[in-house]
Parts: C-alpha cells; sequence; structure tokens
C-alpha cells in the first residue's frame, strides 16, 4: 500500500522547523505539512529563495502556518542567532528537519574552517540540534528528523581527519562521509534519547533517486534525472513518513523500497551497516562537540 500525502496526519497545533525549505526536499515538506495545519519554520540560508518559497507556499491558501527565519548552517554564528531567536519566539517545537546540505560543491570552507560539507551537513545540524532539543523533548510525540542520503553507502569517517586536511580532497567521497555522518548522528542521538528515558525520537530519511536542486553542478544528474529520476513531491515524502507516520520509531530509516533504494513508494528501509558502528559513532559525535563548541545536555531531558 503507498504512502502519500493523504497519510499525513492533522497537524494543527504543531511546529515544525525544516533547514533549507526554500527549495527542492525542503520546500515540498514544508509545503505538505503546512497544508495538513502545522505552523512551519522555514529555515534558510538564502533569504531571497527563502521568500520566494514563503510566498508560493501561501498563495496556496494552507490551513497552518509559515513564516521564515534565517540560517546559515556553514557558520555556527549563525546557528547560535538562530536558535535563541527560536527559542524565544516558539512556544513548542514538535518537528526538527534537518533537511539542508551541500553536494559536492568546489572545494571550501565553512566560517569556521571546516570541509564545507562535513561543517554544513553534518556539524551545522549537530550544533543546531543541542539547543532545540530540550525544547523538543517537552512535546509528546516530537522527532527529530536527519535526512541521509544513498551516498553514505560510498562515505568513511575520518576521527583524525574529517576535514581534509592531511588527505587528498575528494569531492564525492567528502560528500558521501558528511552524509554517513548523518546517519550515524541520528542513530546515536536516538541511543542517548532512549538512555535519557527521553520520549523524544530521532529518526532518519533518504529520497532515493530523486531531483532537487542540490544536484545542480554535478553534470551527470542533470543529463539523467529528466528521464529517471522521481519528482521531489514524491521523494520527500519519505522524510514526511519519517517526520509523521504514528508506527515509525527513534533509530529507524525511511526511504523508497523499491530496486536499489532508488525508486518506489516510502517506507522503512534497512540501514546500511557501516552506519551501525556505535563506537565510530560515540568518536564522532566527541568529535563533534570539540570541533563546534557544542555540549549536549541528556541529564534534564527525561521522559
Amino acid at each position: 500500500m503507498s504512502w502519500t500525502f493523504d497519510n499525513i496526519p492533522d497537524q494543527t497545533g504543531r511546529t515544525a522547523i525544516i533547514t533549507g525549505a526554500n527549495t527542492g526536499l525542503g520546500f515540498e515538506t514544508a509545503r505538505m505539512l503546512a497544508q495538513r495545519g502545522a505552523h512551519v519554520v522555514l529555515a534558510c540560508r538564502n533569504l531571497g529563495k527563502g521568500s520566494e518559497a514563503l510566498r508560493r507556499i501561501l498563495e496556496l491558501r494552507p490551513s497552518g502556518s509559515v513564516t521564515l527565519e534565517s540560517l546559515d548552517l556553514s557558520d555556527l554564528g549563525s546557528i547560535a542567532s538562530f536558535a535563541q531567536k527560536t527559542l524565544a519566539t516558539q512556544p513548542r517545537i514538535d518537528l526538527l528537519i534537518n533537511n539542508a546540505g551541500v553536494m559536492v560543491p568546489p572545494r571550501g570552507k565553512t566560517a569556521q574552517g571546516f570541509e564545507l560539507q562535513f561543517g554544513t551537513n553534518h556539524l551545522g545540524h549537530f550544533a543546531l540540534t543541542a539547543p532545540l532539543l530540550p525544547r523538543l523533548a517537552k512535546q509528546p510525540g516530537a522527532r527529530v528528523v536527519v535526512v541521509a542520503s544513498m551516498a553514505q553507502r560510498f562515505g568513511s569517517i575520518s576521527i583524525d581527519d574529517p576535514n581534509w586536511e592531511h588527505r587528498r580532497y575528494n569531492g564525492w567521497l567528502a560528500y558521501g562521509q558528511s552524509k554517513l555522518a548523518n546517519m550515524m548522528f541520528a542513530l546515536e542521538l536516538q541511543r542517548r534519547l532512549a538512555a535519557a528515558g527521553s520520549g523524544l525520537i530521532a529518526t532518519a530519511a533518504h529520497p532515493g533517486w530523486t531531483a532537487t536542486d542540490l544536484q545542480r553542478s554535478d553534470p551527470m544528474s542533470n543529463l539523467f534525472n529528466p528521464l529517471l529520476a522521481m519528482p521531489v513531491a514524491k521523494g520527500a515524502l519519505t522524510t514526511l513518513r519519517a517526520a509523521t507516520e504514528p508506527s515509525v520509531k527513534g533509530g529507524s530509516y525511511s526511504g523508497p523500497t523499491g530496486f536499489a533504494g532508488m525508486w518506489g513508494e516510502s517506507g522503512e528501509v534497512s540501514i546500511p551497516s557501516k552506519a551501525t558502528d556505535a563506537d565510530i559513532a560515540s568518536k564522532l559525535w566527541a568529535k563533534s562537540e570539540q570541533l563546534t563548541g557544542v555540549r549536549y545536555d541528556f541529564s534534564a531531558l527525561g521522559g
């Protein structure tokens, strides 16, 4: 049985924060949650594109509400400012959807000097989630959803050199590392939430082969997407399933259930074995705290 927009439960009264909500998967996720009644915060780096996304959603006259806020995940200062403002203006947070990302751009660094993909895709979301966690934990049924990727299959985590300072740089391998880090973060977060006795859950999703703006710098994607990729609205259903489907459990993974996980209806899919290495995940967590200066406090999150 297919999982569609109609399966999304009523979201009236719930607040969802979505990073990278101005285009692609983030936009479609925001659009559908707003149509189902949620208050959606579009957390975007590019406020011009964010304003256009806001306009497009409001034109649909959703039953929910939508606001736009500035968030640059490649800058820890911007992340701290966003979190501070969010906690001051949002009395409740039910969903944090860590969706934004960069894929194989020209080699670059974040504001704090991290490799751009690892720093944005993983460290940025790691630093964002920590201050919002206590607010999330207060809401029954709240979730943290991390959008991963099939690219984690060719990723590996270098605890000693995550920012490619001592290795020959490879953009695709750096992307794979960042997406494997996303998955390991979701699983380690769930382990720590469960150990703290919190009802808050962390889960992950991937969109399979979906045509998104993320791939704009990849010539092969531009060539084959029109023929083979799923439309973005269908790809976003895996994130929406992870965020709203009542049967989803912490530490699970939602994705397309068809051939090789690239296409098909949204459902629970298997987690790549390398992402389940709890020892590496714990070391990655410690390294992420060291690099960002952000510490998680689970002592106040009890059920």
